[in-house]
């Protein structure tokens, strides 16, 4: 049996979970969500206490039990409290600027970049080196943030390049001057 599966998911107040038709339909202060839900797995909801559990004991049941409870568990967190990830950008000349749903980035290219931010994402750049990216999917912050920073990853010499708030870069040495004889 999963562990993380079993683990029973405490709902908020305010916050409504139903089940119609194979869809998982999650209602908070912050917005509504939906998951299509699998038949491997049953949903019970009793109260303000979710749980999740496996049809039967194979062993595909199991992971989609761990999967499902997790998927419930964020889009419960969402609605209610909304997830947010920060970007930094380091870098001479790098900056970030914001005209509407286009986030435009000078990463030291010949040219601007421009990405446009899919809806339900909300972006502040707090200055130009630090973007915050907040809403109520995990999964669409996570890949946005992701996708912001592939577009110039951190390098390991000076730490130029987009990099999360909270990660932490490896530095190298560079060369150094060999001593001739």
């Amino acid at each position: 049996m999963s562990r993380i599966g079993k683990l029973p998911i405490t709902v908020p107040q305010g916050v409504k979970i139903a089940v119609t038709d194979g869809v998982i339909h999650v209602e908070g202060p912050k917005g509504k969500l939906n998951c299509p839900a699998r038949p491997e797995v049953v949903l019970t909801i009793e109260g303000s206490v979710v749980k999740v559990a496996p049809r039967d004991e194979s062993k595909e049941a199991n992971a989609f039990q761990g999967l499902y409870r997790q998927l419930i568990n964020n889009m419960v967190e969402g609605v209610s409290k909304g997830f947010s990830r920060t970007l930094l950008i380091n870098g001479v000349g790098y900056r970030a600027d914001l005209k509407g749903n286009l986030l435009t980035l000078n990463l030291g290219y010949s040219e601007l970049i421009e990405v446009v931010i899919p809806q339900g994402i909300t972006v502040v750049v707090e200055n130009p080196n630090k973007v915050t990216l907040s809403g109520i999917d995990k999964q669409l912050v996570g890949q946005t943030c992701a996708e912001i920073r592939s577009l110039r990853g951190p390098e390991p010499y000076k730490g130029k390049g987009i990099r999360y708030d909270n990660e932490v870069i490896r530095r190298k040495a560079g060369k150094t001057a060999s001593a001739k004889k």
